[in-house]
Order: structure tokens, then C-alpha cells, then sequence
């Protein structure tokens, strides 16, 4: 998006907070002073390692090539396993910081930054479209290194508005899908909406030998997760713990990078088909396997 277009859409908001302009109303003000775009696709990133960002591997290039292909965003939301909070939180802040969240990694990695702008607007877009659940606007926190190590290879250029929204890790997988649901207009408005996690993710049982070696019940977890996707069946998915026990246990030990699948399913809409690409592990135990949603 364009200074001027943001300047625009800044206005824009201002005079609905004024008039009392009602959430439709403003965000058809907002659409009106946008370019017309088609409805954006939706992405689940395996992330994995942050040294994605700066490794030219078969990863770094696939997300390259993405950022070529793409529709143009106005905007990007970014849905990260790497940011939980205490109820739902999006970043409001013009100027979001790049959150250097590990450690142990070269000075290579510290030193890359992503100073893409935020979005002021769109975060309040966000929150007025989510009525499942009430939405915190947040200064404080940033990008991390799951939105911005995949952006810094997609958009190296980093002048598209980023924002993103956070994970509510004590509520349960429904709530994340009706949020996701509760966003698709931002689809039609240039939103990119991406979610970053890892489809199989357990750090534990990591693998340092270099092999090809895959567990057994991260390759059972993956493949079931794909079948119910394929078919459309979301309610499995709901239920994977229960249906999956300790094979899903071993996945996830933990389901952050679990949770924002569960904004990107909520977000498909009928007849839009799954593609997939990265359909790989690493270290046995962490799936690279994404995916790419659209009519």
C-alpha cells in the first residue's frame, strides 16, 4: 500500500470515528479508497527453522517465488505460533518493531531486521469484524521471527503494511476457526492472511543426525491432517485430540504452531481448493508441509 493510500485510509477511519459511521459503512469507505483486488488467497507456512530467513534452501525459495506470484497485497495479517497472549491481541502500531525471539543462532540472524510498516487501519478493521470474541488493540509487541522470516524471502523489499494478530493458547481449537471465519472480508479488501506454525512440531524428539529419518506418528499425524483436509472435514480437525490421543501428543507436546491452521481452515470458503508445497520434514520430527488456499 501507497503513503497515500495509507494517508487516505487514515482519514477515512478518522471520519467514521467522528460520524459514528457504522463497521460496514467504514470499511466500505476503507475498500472504496483501496485499488480493487480479487480475493486474496490464504497460506499456512511451515515455518520451522528462523534461519529459513537467511539460508538460500529449497524453503527460502519456495516463499520467494510465492512473493513473485502473488496477487499484490494492500496488507499482510500475520497469525503466528510465536505470539500468545491472554485473549486475542492485534498489533496496532504504525511501526512494528522485528522481535529477535531465540537464541543460540549467528550474528547474521540478530542482524536482519524487516521494517515493513503496520497498519493502524486494518487492525481496527480486524477488531471491529471479530465479534466472536473481543479483540485488544497492542503497542508493544512487533513481528516475529514467525511472520518475518518467511516475509523477509517473500517481500524482501518490506514496504507492504504488516500487522498481526495473536494466539489465545488456553482456548480451545472452535475458537480460533470462528475467528478465522470472522476475518474473510479482509480477503476481499487485498488482506493477505498467513498463517505460521508447523503442521507437526516437536521439538523434543529432534533428530541432529542429518538423516532422512521420519517418526512414525509424525508421518501418522501428517497424513491424517491432510486427508481431513482434502475432504473438508473440519470437524475432525476440531476433535484431532481425542480422535488422534497420543499420536497427536507426540505432534504437538505443545499445539502453538498447531493453533493458526486453525484461522486459515476457518478462512476457506466453498469450493476453494488446498495446494500444497514444502511437503516435507526436518530433523524427523518438525513438518514443513504448507499449504495455499483459493478459488
Amino acid at each position: 500500500m501507497h503513503r497515500r493510500t495509507l494517508l487516505k485510509a487514515g482519514g477515512l477511519a478518522a471520519i467514521a470515528q467522528i460520524s459514528g459511521m457504522s463497521t460496514l459503512s467504514a470499511l466500505e469507505a476503507l475498500g472504496s479508497g483501496l485499488a480493487p483486488t480479487q480475493r486474496m488467497p490464504v497460506m499456512f507456512i511451515g515455518h520451522g527453522s528462523p534461519m529459513n530467513a537467511i539460508e538460500d534452501n529449497a524453503y527460502s525459495q519456495s516463499w520467494k517465488a510465492l512473493g513473485k506470484k502473488l496477487q499484490y497485497p494492500q496488507a499482510i495479517l500475520s497469525i503466528s505460533a510465536h505470539w500468545l497472549t491472554k485473549g486475542t491481541k492485534v498489533t496496532g502500531m504504525g511501526k512494528p518493531k522485528t522481535i529477535h525471539d531465540f537464541g543460540g543462532f549467528p550474528k547474521q540472524l540478530f542482524d536482519a531486521e524487516y521494517p515493513a510498516p503496520g497498519s493502524p487501519e486494518f487492525a481496527q478493521l480486524t477488531k471491529d469484524l471479530v465479534t466472536y470474541s473481543h479483540i485488544q488493540t497492542d503497542d508493544s509487541w512487533g513481528l516475529d521471527h514467525g511472520t518475518w522470516s518467511v516475509l523477509l524471502p517473500m517481500y524482501p523489499v518490506a514496504n507492504i503494511p504488516v500487522y498481526q494478530l495473536s494466539l489465545d493458547y488456553d482456548q480451545p481449537p472452535t475458537y480460533h476457526y470462528e475467528i478465522g471465519k470472522q476475518l474473510s472480508k479482509l480477503r476481499d479488501k487485498g488482506v493477505l492472511i498467513i498463517g505460521s506454525g508447523n503442521l507437526v512440531h516437536n521439538l523434543r524428539e529432534i533428530d541432529w543426525s542429518g538423516g532422512n529419518k521420519v517418526y512414525d506418528w509424525a508421518r501418522e499425524f501428517d497424513s491424517k491432517f491432510t486427508e481431513w483436509i482434502d475432504k473438508g472435514d473440519h470437524a475432525s480437525i476440531m476433535n484431532y485430540q481425542k480422535i488422534l490421543g497420543k499420536t497427536a501428543t507426540m505432534a504437538h507436546p505443545s499445539y502453538d504452531h498447531l493453533l493458526p491452521l486453525f484461522y486459515i481452515l476457518g478462512l476457506q470458503q466453498k469450493n476453494e481448493k488446498v495446494s500444497y508445497f514444502n511437503e516435507q520434514f526436518d530433523m524427523a520430527s518438525i513438518s514443513m508441509k504448507s499449504m495455499i488456499i483459493q478459488g
